[in-house]
């Protein structure tokens, strides 16, 4: 079945192509859980309606529920149907419901004039569909989490400066719409995920075969396959195949040893195509933060290995209550009672934690960490959020360096790590049942130190909302190994 496709508002795609202020290479992120389904949204890698989504155009930004709990909503309600805002005015000065005629005794223009334009109206939307169908796209596979998402944020942005004229769709969670809408780096948004991180085997594309599909989700046989079974003119991978380039088809030896932005960005450039790892930042959102100044403390993870103990938390958030912070928690799906457990112990008050049990969706939760003082997280998805919206933050490390998946290498970002005697940059299982051990070694005292170091956000968010980000600072790609 053909995907319907709906109209969403995202931000224009020229400000979608104003690069983003950014930062040097060599830090990034580690796949999150963090996300809430919105209405509209389909499970993951489910075929029919509503699996994909346009993202063209503007539009008011959907409702938020608030953060603390009795919140007003932070947009505007629709008002209700037959409301006097929603109907027209006659000439007795009575309000007529919408739809009917508003002037006493008007005629409607003829049967046979009526038929001749919904006639013409229908056969515009069938040159436009047909004008759709054939458009020119770029598929781009990168069905994880949020903080996966935000560390490919340079790498589609190459891609649409690469293809003007190419609609460009990327395969991801139904879940992410928000996030895809907020980075305004696609043009439809194509539900599709595995079970889990599993590589999705089949992706239901209703389009004449892609121009080019990018594999951004894995660098091994099993993404490349679904990508390769829909016959793109071209298909840029890290895994080889016969269809590679001359040049293109030996593995880049420093991939695995390479910042998770930087990695994409070198795989694009092998293929011709500039990509700057520093071109992360996203816009803050228009809306104001439900808490502004605080810190933010999310002590959730998707793994127990890179969850730092709730009691050191519980710790740390009492002590900069103590320093006269303000504290706020958040939370993702099934981590509520992990986040309740931080704030009892911790002593905050009961509007430290989000109002609904889900956690906060995702434009209330970017609008809290664009207004925040500080963000202090784990190895997981809202630490990429904070990187991206420039927002001050402290990372907590365990199975895999920062080098890696770290914040970028600013004075606004403390990433802390304690590996052991010849400890790699991937010691660990990120995806652990149990702490690891070089994230059990960050002490309470050390992450304490880390936020007195921060320095103050470099802007903060006035009565209509955060500012935008300021203007990038270009980084070069590092130079990638010839072929062989």
């Amino acid at each position: 079945m053909t995907p319907r496709n709906h109209r969403l508002p995202h931000p224009a795609r020229a400000a979608a192509e104003e690069p983003s202020a950014g930062e040097p290479p060599s830090a990034g992120d580690v796949p999150s859980v963090y996300g809430v389904s919105r209405a509209g949204d389909v499970p993951s890698g489910e075929e029919g309606p509503s699996a994909c989504e346009a993202l063209s155009g503007r539009g008011q930004q959907g409702a938020g529920r608030g953060f603390l709990a009795g919140e007003a909503p932070s947009a505007q309600e629709p008002h209700p149907a037959g409301d006097a805002s929603s109907a027209e005015v006659g000439p007795s000065g009575r309000s007529v419901p919408s739809g009917q005629t508003a002037a006493a005794g008007r005629q409607g223009p003829p049967a046979h004039e009526a038929s001749r334009g919904r006639a013409v109206a229908a056969r515009n939307e069938k040159a436009e569909a047909r004008a759709q169908a054939e458009a020119p796209r770029v598929l781009v596979l990168r069905a994880l989490g949020l903080g996966d998402l935000l560390t490919a944020v340079p790498a589609l942005r190459a891609l649409r400066r690469a293809h003007p004229g190419h609609e460009l769709v990327l395969a991801a969670p139904a879940w992410l719409a928000d996030a895809v809408r907020a980075t305004g780096c696609a043009d439809r948004h194509l539900h599709l995920g595995g079970p889990g991180r599993d590589v999705p085997a089949h992706i239901p594309w209703p389009w004449p075969a892609p121009r080019l599909a990018v594999d951004l989700h894995g660098d091994g046989p099993l993404s490349r396959a679904p990508l390769a079974a829909l016959a793109p003119a071209r298909l840029i991978a890290c895994a080889p195949g016969p269809d590679a380039p001359p040049g293109t088809g030996a593995p880049d030896p420093e991939h695995a040893r390479t910042h998770e932005r930087v990695r994409w960005c070198r795989l694009l450039a092998r293929h011709g195509i500039p990509a700057d790892p520093g071109d992360l930042r996203i816009r803050a959102p228009v809306r104001p933060s439900p808490a502004p100044g605080a810190v933010v403390v999310h002590p959730g993870a998707d793994a127990a290995a890179r969850r730092w103990p709730a009691d050191r938390f519980a710790e740390v958030a009492r002590a900069l209550t103590a320093r006269h912070e303000r504290v706020v928690l958040t939370h993702g799906p099934g981590e509520r009672a992990l986040a309740a457990r931080v704030a009892a112990r911790a002593g905050l008050p009961d509007d430290a934690l989000p109002a609904d049990p889900a956690g906060l969706p995702f434009d209330d939760l970017a609008a809290l960490v664009a207004g925040a003082r500080a963000v202090l997280v784990g190895d997981t998805g809202i630490a990429h959020l904070a990187s991206a919206l420039g927002t001050p933050s402290v990372v907590l490390f365990g199975p895999v360096a920062p080098a890696l998946w770290g914040p970028p290498p600013h004075a606004r970002h403390r990433a802390l790590w304690r590996p052991g005697p010849g400890d790699g940059l991937r010691p660990g299982d990120p995806h652990g049942t149990r702490p690891d051990a070089r994230l059990l070694r960050l002490t309470v005292a050390d992450v304490l130190d880390a936020c007195a170091a921060l320095p103050p956000p470099t802007h903060r968010p006035g009565p209509g909302g955060a500012a935008p980000a300021p203007a990038p600072v270009p980084t070069p790609v590092p130079e990638p190994p010839g072929p062989g």
